[in-house]
């Protein structure tokens, strides 16, 4: 390997401290309407609807959300959703039971990690998969909903990769921009993981 893959970076290496500290420092728009639903339309069956729903726009496109409202494919065609990456496929507790026949009735593209939300998982092994197919998505005019039980942790890990990778974001702006628009909390783990990533992705640019 080169040896000026290992240059130390200008501002030193990015940490999962450092990350830790842009969730804290970030708070999430005290209300934010549901996407999809006009909030003006004033009535119970509406109101109901909205009850079941756990979603937020993060970046143009990509909406992250829980497991429940995965499965709601009235709502995913309602918002014009066109790809569905579930980060917790799997039948156990703490996984989402879809796969892509579930969607098979639907114009709806699949992509499903079987990853669990604890600090000691390897959720980086799929950062390029999942960046390719959130890219897939946005960069043909599509939409993505990406989830996995809460939408917190390994679903927002996926959009966070995507945004460093395909949008050269840093880790930390990342964050502030995802945080703003929904509370997301990634593990521990798979925060050193971005951190990683992040080390990685400017230590290419600087050898460019």
């Amino acid at each position: 390997m080169e040896r000026k893959y290992y240059t130390s970076l200008p501002d030193g290496e990015t940490t999962e401290h450092q990350l830790t500290l842009a969730i804290s420092a970030t708070k999430c728009l005290e209300f934010k309407p549901l996407p999809g639903f006009n909030s003006n339309l004033d009535n119970l069956q509406h109101y109901r609807a909205q009850q079941e729903i756990d979603c937020d726009e993060v970046y143009p496109g990509i909406y992250i959300g829980d497991g429940t409202t995965a499965r709601n494919k009235e709502y995913l065609k309602m918002l014009g959703i066109t790809h569905l990456l579930n980060a917790a496929e799997g039948r156990r507790c703490g996984f989402v039971n879809t796969d892509s026949n579930y969607y098979r009735d639907t114009p709806i593209k699949y992509l499903g990690l079987t990853v669990m939300d604890l600090p000691s998982i390897n959720i980086s092994k799929y950062f390029d998969v999942a960046a390719n197919f959130i890219d897939e998505a946005i960069s043909t005019g599509g939409k993505v909903f990406v989830h996995c039980l809460q939408g917190v942790s390994r679903s927002a890990t996926c959009v966070l990769a995507y945004l460093m990778i395909k949008k050269n974001m840093l880790a930390v702006d990342a964050m502030y921009l995802v945080r703003t628009n929904r509370d997301v909390h990634p593990n521990n783990g798979f925060l050193r993981q971005l951190a990683q990533l992040d080390n990685h992705l400017r230590r290419q640019r600087l050898s460019h």
